[in-house]
C-alpha cells in the first residue's frame, strides 16, 4: 500500500465530523481556511459557525462594515486574517460574485498564499495541488527523515516538492484532508503515540529515535518587551476616550485606550509628564491619576506586552467621549477585551 492510499484509509477511521467537510461551496472552505490559520480547530470552530450565520454568502460579507467583521473576529487574533478576508469577498463581488476556481487565480485574493489556494482548489474543485502546513511539515520530516529548517527557503522548495510527489491526483481532497487531519491528530507535535501510527514501520524519524527534533525550525529572533502604559479617561459623566489603531501594523483598525510608550514600569509623576500624556490632556484639568493593577502580558511572536492601565478622573467631558456600552462594542484587541472584561468598570 502506498503512502497516499495509507494516509486515506488511516483517514476514513479517524476523521472528525467539522462542518466545512460537507460541502464543496469555495466560500466555506475559504471561511474555514482563514479562521483555522493560527487557530485550533475547537476554538475556531464558534467563529465559523458565527461568521455562516452573520454572512451567509460572499455578497453579506463584502458589503458589511469592517468594523463588524473585525468585531465578530475578536478573538481569534492575528487580525490581519479578518481584513484580509474583507478585502477578499469585496475582490469576488466585484468580479460577479463566483470564486476563483483554480489554484493559480485563488493565489490572486488578498490574504490567500500557497496553503489557503491550494486547500481551496483541492476540497472544493479537486485540482491536485498539495497543501503544505504545519502539520504536512511534521509529518512529512519525520517520516522521511528530513532535517532541513522548514522556515528556511531550501526547506520550503523540499517540502513542497515531495508533498505534491506524494498527493494522489486521483483523490486529491481526500489526500489533503487524510494528511492534515494525521497532524493535528496522529502526528503531534509531542509525545505522538508512535505504537499506534500506521507508518511506525517506515517511519525514519520512530526508527532512529529523533521524534522530538524534528521537523526542524529556526531559532526565532530575540522577544523585545514592550511597556505599554494606557490611560483609562472617566469624565464626569462617566464617559471615556477611545482611539482607533492604525490601518496597518499591529491590531491595525482596532480600538484602545490613548497610551504611553515607556521603558518600564512608571510611577504617576512619571506618567503625567510624558509627551503622550500631555498630548491627550493638552488643557484639561484632572483630579487624580490612580493605578489600577498589576500589568496584563501578552505574548506575540517577537514581542511581549506587559499592559499597564491608569484611571484618570477629568474635571471637564469630552467632546469624544463614549459611554461603557459604546466602548464594548467596538472591535477590541486582546488586551482590551481582558481588561474591560476583568477589571472594567469594576474598579472605575
Amino acid at each position: 500500500m502506498n503512502f497516499s492510499n495509507k494516509l486515506i484509509s488511516w483517514y476514513q477511521l479517524n476523521k472528525r465530523d467539522l462542518p466545512w467537510r460537507h460541502t464543496l461551496d469555495p466560500y466555506y472552505i475559504w471561511l474555514s481556511e482563514i479562521i483555522l490559520q493560527q487557530t485550533r480547530v475547537n476554538q475556531g470552530l464558534p467563529y465559523y459557525e458565527r461568521f455562516v450565520e452573520t454572512f451567509p454568502n460572499v455578497e453579506k460579507l463584502a458589503a458589511a462594515p469592517q468594523e463588524e467583521v473585525l468585531k465578530l473576529w475578536q478573538g481569534l487574533g492575528y487580525y490581519s486574517r479578518a481584513r484580509n478576508l474583507h478585502a477578499a469577498a469585496m475582490q469576488v463581488v466585484e468580479n460577479g460574485g463566483k470564486f476563483p476556481d483554480s489554484y493559480a487565480d485563488l493565489l490572486k485574493l488578498k490574504g490567500i498564499g500557497d496553503y489557503t489556494a491550494a486547500a481551496i482548489a483541492s476540497f472544493a474543485f479537486n485540482e491536485s495541488v498539495a497543501v503544505v502546513d504545519g502539520n504536512v511539515y511534521r509529518v512529512l520530516s519525520r517520516i522521511y527523515g528530513i532535517a532541513t529548517p522548514i522556515n528556511s527557503t531550501s526547506g520550503i522548495k523540499e517540502f513542497k516538492k515531495l508533498a505534491q510527489k506524494l498527493i494522489d491526483p486521483d483523490h486529491p481532497a481526500a489526500h489533503n484532508q487524510a494528511i492534515m487531519e494525521f497532524g493535528a491528530l496522529q502526528c503531534v507535535p509531542k509525545n505522538p503515540d508512535c505504537d499506534i501510527c500506521p507508518f511506525h514501520q517506515d517511519c525514519l524519524a520512530f526508527k532512529d529515535n529523533r521524534i522530538e527534533e524534528l521537523p526542524v525550525k529556526i531559532k526565532k529572533t530575540k522577544v523585545l518587551n514592550l511597556f505599554h502604559h494606557y490611560l483609562v479617561t472617566i469624565t464626569p459623566s462617566g464617559k471615556t476616550v477611545l482611539q482607533e489603531r492604525p490601518q496597518s501594523g499591529i491590531w491595525a483598525g482596532l480600538y484602545e485606550f490613548p497610551f504611553v510608550e515607556a521603558s518600564g514600569a512608571l510611577l504617576p509623576v512619571e506618567l503625567t509628564t510624558a509627551r503622550e500624556f500631555k498630548d491627550v490632556y493638552n488643557g484639561v484639568r484632572f483630579r487624580e491619576s490612580v493605578y489600577n493593577q498589576q500589568p496584563i502580558i501578552h505574548k506575540l511572536s517577537h514581542r511581549k506586552i506587559h499592559a499597564y492601565f491608569w484611571i484618570i478622573h477629568i474635571e471637564t467631558e469630552v467632546d469624544d467621549a463614549i459611554n461603557v456600552e459604546d466602548a464594548r462594542s467596538k472591535p477590541l484587541h486582546i488586551l482590551m477585551e481582558r481588561f474591560m472584561t476583568q477589571f472594567w468598570p469594576q474598579r472605575a
